[in-house]
Formats: structure tokens, C-alpha cells, sequence
């Protein structure tokens, strides 16, 4: 009889742990119907904006400590919409030692500013606007961005590379990340204006 009460208790167990990963799986198939892809784990919502979302990704706490330096937040939580090119924690890392300590000081405001300005476009750039650029540009598209500056964009593969007005390029590593005022690609390097 307890080896019974024992079968039939790890039976219920058993169904109760697959009824618990159908609906994970379910919630997770879900995300994926909904169109946008999670950034460092976390989720992104198309109903919040691009600052609320930038909080919630723990790959991006550099980009955020930045935005609030500069006094960017108002301006990337309006209406937009802005296409945002996000770099990673780790793509500020590549970056001198020093060089974010220094560039989040009170003095330098107006230098972090042109920087992260210059990694916002106008209007709402997802991939396949993008690729339609490149290929309408023979291989290659220029955009303005917010700072004044310019960005290239080409195709590296399947992926989109960034050329930078110094010559330095980035990847694309997370693309279309919808937002409530625009889209996020989050990319693997900083770029740099002159």
C-alpha cells in the first residue's frame, strides 16, 4: 500500500512538473509572439519606453548611469520615436580606463552628451528599414544621427555593422527591440563622433 501511495504521489508529481514546464514553455513561446527578443535575460516590453526598458536590462547599466549623467532620461522617455544603437556594459569596457569615470563627471556633461547623442537617430530604424537603406545605398547606408553626426551602416554577414565618423565599427548584436517611442539594436562597441 506505501508503494503504491508512493507511485501514484511521484505520477502526480510527474504530471504536475510538465503541466509547470508546458506553461513556462507557453509564457516563453509567448515572448516570442509578441516580437521582442529579451536583452541580458530580461524582458523587454513594447509599452514602455526606451529609458524604462534600458533599466531593466542588466547588460546595460553603463549605458543607463550615462543617460542620467548626460540628462538624457526626459528626453529618451518622450515621444520620439528615436532609434537607439545601445551599447553593452562590456562595450564601454573596451573602452581607455578612465575614459567612462571621467566622461560622467559634471564637467565633461556636454562631451557625454555628443557621445550618447550620437548613438540616437530620428525616427524608428527597425532591421528591415535599415537593410532596405543599405541596399537602396549599393552596400551601404548614412544616417544622421541626434549629435549631428553621421553613422554608416553596412551588412556584415547576416548581422549589421556601424561604422563610426573615426573609423570604428560595431555589430549589431541584438536588433529590433521594440519600444512604446522607438527601437533599440543593441550593439557591441561604442561608437565615436569626431
Amino acid at each position: 500500500m506505501k508503494k503504491t501511495f508512493l507511485s501514484l504521489m511521484l505520477c502526480m508529481f510527474a504530471l504536475a512538473l510538465t503541466g509547470a514546464t508546458a506553461s513556462a514553455q507557453m509564457m516563453s513561446d509567448n515572448k516570442k509572439m509578441d516580437g521582442n527578443p529579451t536583452v541580458g535575460g530580461a524582458a523587454m516590453y513594447k509599452t514602455k519606453n526606451i529609458v524604462e526598458n534600458a533599466v531593466e536590462s542588466p547588460i546595460h547599466k553603463t549605458l543607463v548611469a550615462a543617460v542620467k549623467a548626460a540628462g538624457l532620461v526626459e528626453t529618451l522617455s518622450g515621444k520620439g520615436p528615436f532609434t537607439v544603437f545601445a551599447p553593452t556594459d562590456d562595450a564601454f569596457a573596451k573602452l581607455p580606463a578612465g575614459t567612462v569615470e571621467t566622461l560622467v563627471k559634471p564637467e565633461n556633461k556636454a562631451t557625454l552628451t555628443k557621445i550618447l547623442t550620437y548613438h540616437v537617430v530620428a525616427g524608428k530604424m527597425d532591421s528591415k528599414k535599415i537593410a532596405q537603406a543599405i541596399k537602396k545605398g549599393g552596400g551601404r547606408a548614412t544616417f544622421k544621427t541626434v549629435s549631428g553626426g553621421t553613422l554608416t551602416a553596412m551588412m556584415h554577414g547576416d548581422a549589421v555593422m556601424l561604422t563610426d565618423e573615426k573609423g570604428g565599427t560595431a555589430m549589431v548584436t541584438t536588433a529590433d527591440v521594440y519600444q512604446s517611442n522607438g527601437v533599440i539594436h543593441v550593439i557591441d562597441t561604442v561608437v565615436m563622433p569626431n
